[in-house]
């Protein structure tokens, strides 16, 4: 498909996406640096005027029955199985992940969708106890109200789905304010929603808003009380930003941060097993996933053995246009991902480490896209740098003696989304998933610390945010309980024996 026909099939207007504003957005795709769309950056007011919208259809959509915005998701997800192909192809040209990667963001939409219609119906609170004759306790879960969403470029559409697909079954709008690499899927999501409500019939208007703006914008829908609860996926600085800012209005935020993930090997791991799982959890996506593999902590026995093991597949990686077939690695978003990546190279080197690959490819023939050969990095101890995340594919490789050190080196990371542990050894596996082992809110055992399914919560620990998306239980992040006594009989017992005569 040409840009032309994805665009087409999405809905998208080419001539409403060439603005000719000076002060418009330049959307420009990683996969050759050119200018694919510009934008009219949403001002002040017209963000406040999408807030209000929202917060209009809150008070229609939150007395609909939730089986019945059960099916608005539904009617949603047929349109992305329809769609699937042209968005897939819209996320690898704004995002420069590979296509597989690019339609399998897709699916997961699709995914979530399906989950939501089952979970529309499963909303379920508990029966309590009571300790007085002629009472029933339970409890309730009610809408809470729009929801802020602010996403990261890497994932420029399934995110929003964790978050839409869940917060319209538990009665809320949502308003999106996605990265401004990656505007026009956020676009393109909106065109498909409006599809699904038109088949609808009685949404609301306003339950999807999408802003179009940078820092100022996110930080309006921080400040904005109308907004109960925001979701934002980015850094740990933004995060340090964002999660006080709520907290000071008494808002709740669910925050999806840095990872700054880690695998240990251990002498009894199935080698082949973990080479395969470490090229993609540390290579794919150019290393620019939260759950991306960055530390690998192997046993000294194994060790040379294992980074020869990977030096040889990594040699062998097909790097290039992301939209071709066999490619494994598309390019990193920007120049300012490639310096990161050169920078924390550079320090690594310094502090004894010996890096193989890390160059940049393709600089002749794409002069303004940022191509890299993924990059190992050998080191002799866990310095200060290892505990920084490098959103760039750059792996660490540490060896270790005894299970306990090196789980003391994995947990030592200041963020804890995910983790991994090789090994055949069932002592091993457990302990390392005990109260004693990974600290993270992903912890796997003979897979990658990526790729995770839409039927687990989602999220992790420390500076990643303690947040969870997606599936399970994380649907209570986006309703408000309340604890509700029925007091059938005649009597009026008060709790705790108290007697109160008068």
């Amino acid at each position: 498909m040409t840009r032309e026909e994805i665009f087409a099939a999405l809905g998208l207007d080419a001539a409403a996406l060439a603005a000719a504003d000076s002060d418009a957005l330049a959307v420009r795709s990683p996969i050759d640096g050119a200018e694919i769309a510009r934008l009219g950056l949403d001002t002040e007011a017209e963000t406040d005027a999408k807030i209000a919208k929202a917060a209009a259809a809150f008070d229609i959509w939150r007395a609909t029955p939730p089986p019945r915005r059960g099916e608005l998701i539904r009617l949603l997800g047929n349109e992305l199985r329809a769609a699937k192909e042209p968005l897939g192809r819209l996320v690898s040209i704004e995002s420069g992940k590979i296509l597989a990667e690019g339609l399998g963001e897709v699916q997961e939409m699709i995914d979530i969708c399906d989950f939501a219609v089952g979970l529309s119906r499963q909303l379920y609170g508990l029966t309590i106890a009571s300790e007085r004759p002629g009472h029933r306790m339970m409890e309730t879960w009610h809408p809470l109200g729009p929801v802020g969403v602010i996403s990261a470029f890497n994932f420029p559409a399934a995110v929003w789905a964790w978050n839409f697909a869940i917060a319209i079954v538990c009665g809320d709008p949502v308003v999106w304010k996605p990265s401004e690499k990656t505007p026009l899927t956020a676009l393109a999501c909106q065109g498909l929603y409006m599809r699904a409500a038109e088949r609808f019939q009685d949404a609301p208007d306003g339950m999807m808003q999408v802003v179009i703006g940078g820092a100022d914008a996110g930080k309006q829908m921080v400040g904005d009380t109308r907004l109960p609860l925001i979701s934002a996926t980015g850094s740990c600085r933004m995060g340090a930003t964002v999660g006080p800012a709520v907290a000071a209005r008494f808002g709740r935020s669910l925050l999806e941060l840095g990872g700054n993930n880690a695998m240990i090997v251990t002498g009894s791991a199935d080698l082949e097993l973990a080479v395969r799982a470490i090229l993609f959890a540390a290579a794919g996506t150019a290393g620019q996933r939260c759950t991306t593999l960055r530390r690998l902590i192997v046993h000294q026995s194994i060790r040379d053995n294992l980074t020869g093991r990977l030096q040889a597949a990594y040699a062998d990686i097909a790097i290039g246009d992301p939209l071709q077939g066999g490619i494994l690695v598309g390019p990193l978003i920007d120049k300012r991902a490639f310096d990161a990546m050169q920078d924390a190279l550079a320090r690594a080197a310094a502090e004894g480490g010996v890096v193989t690959g890390g160059e940049r490819l393709f600089a002749g023939e794409y002069p303004d896209a940022y191509y890299v050969r993924p990059a190992i990095v050998e080191m002799p101890g866990q310095t200060d740098l290892l505990l920084e995340e490098t959103f760039a594919p750059v792996l660490y490789v540490l060896g270790y003696e005894d299970l306990k050190d090196a789980i003391r080196l994995h947990n030592a990371s200041p963020q804890g989304l995910a983790s991994s542990i090789f090994t055949t050894d069932m002592r091993e596996a457990e302990y390392f998933l005990s109260a004693e082992g990974s600290d993270c809110g992903i912890a796997n055992v003979n897979i990658g610390p990526s790729g995770a399914e839409i039927g687990g919560a989602f999220g992790g620990e420390k500076e990643t945010g303690g947040g969870r998306e997606s599936g399970s239980d994380a649907w209570r992040a986006y309703m408000r309980r309340a604890t509700n006594t029925i007091n059938y009989s005649s009597e009026l017992p008060l709790a705790q024996g108290i007697r109160f005569e008068v």
